[in-house]
């Protein structure tokens, strides 16, 4: 076998064996922000775009992105989510949205790609929403902040 666990007798990569592993309750939570022009924040926040509802729309488009994260990442194992938890915290000062996403289930593997996926999934889509006014917004920060469960037990960003 490989020294890497991602790659069989052969050299290919393959998925990681998670047969054996327990079934545990596992949590993450991500975040990531995106940066704009100040009036662009605004009419996010009065609800001045043509396309309707953006915050509203990116929390939608996070639940969806999370459920899809197999589909989207090679050699990711579908997972049931039990719960998805979308937040937005609006720093109107630097006009950043911050994007925080907890993903739940109970199972044999890791949440931190649906989270992860999750938060890059919001941000694209307040991009997508807003760039017809702004296209100099940054999407920045994407980062797992903490993760709990399975044999490797609870981790915290320091």
């Amino acid at each position: 076998m490989s020294q890497f666990s991602h790659f069989n007798e052969a050299g290919q990569a393959h998925m990681v064996d998670i047969g054996a592993k327990t079934e545990t309750h596992r949590v993450a939570t991500a975040a990531g922000s995106i940066r704009m022009q100040a009036a662009t924040l605004s009419m996010i926040l009065q609800g001045d775009t043509k396309k309707g509802d953006v915050l509203g729309i990116a929390r939608i488009a996070a639940i969806q992105g999370s459920k899809r994260a197999a589909e989207l990442i090679p050699l990711c194992h579908p997972i049931s989510l039990t719960r998805i938890d979308v937040e937005f915290d609006i720093d109107e000062p630097a006009a950043i949205i911050h994007c925080f996403v907890t993903a739940e289930t109970h199972g044999r593997t890791g949440v931190e790609m649906e989270a992860l996926t999750a938060v890059s999934v919001a941000l694209l889509t307040i991009y997508d929403m807003a760039k017809a006014v702004d296209r100099g917004m940054v999407i920045e920060n994407i980062r797992l902040l903490e993760k709990s469960g399975g044999k490797s037990g609870q981790w915290s960003a320091s």
